[in-house]
């Protein structure tokens, strides 16, 4: 990749994030298939990985992934060929049946894109709650 497309590959990226940061608050299922590589894998704030897009998907409709506030603060994305790496933060506030509901919950977190042709997927993620010092 040369340097305007790395950047505008980051920008897309950046987009990307804040498309399937917004899909994941308002619970649109349809986006999040979108977004979602069919062969999503995810290491999720529970100590649990989610083996599938399907199984995650799952999790948003029994309300087990449902947020008043979900905000994402990208610190550092890098490229190799057609794989996209995005790293930072997160702060939520989870509701409803969702693990540590009515707390603010600050994580670190990993998300992986793949292109496939002209399209970006998130293939993979981790999400891990930050413990208080």
């Amino acid at each position: 990749m040369t340097t305007g497309n790395i950047s505008s590959e980051e920008d897309t990226i950046r987009q990307l994030e804040e498309q399937e940061r917004q899909a994941v608050l308002s619970e649109d299922i349809t986006k999040l298939e979108h977004l979602w590589s069919e062969e999503f894998i995810v290491n999720n704030p529970q100590n649990r990985i989610t083996l599938s897009r399907d199984d995650a998907l799952g999790l948003v409709k029994r309300g087990l992934i449902r947020y008043a506030v979900f905000e994402r603060r990208i610190e550092a994305i890098r490229f190799n060929d057609d794989i996209a790496i995005v790293m930072g933060a997160e702060t939520v506030e989870p509701v409803g049946e969702t693990p540590r509901a009515g707390a603010i919950v600050e994580r670190r977190y990993t998300n992986i894109w793949k292109k496939k042709e002209t399209t970006w997927r998130m293939i993979a993620r981790h999400a891990n709650v930050i413990s208080p010092l």
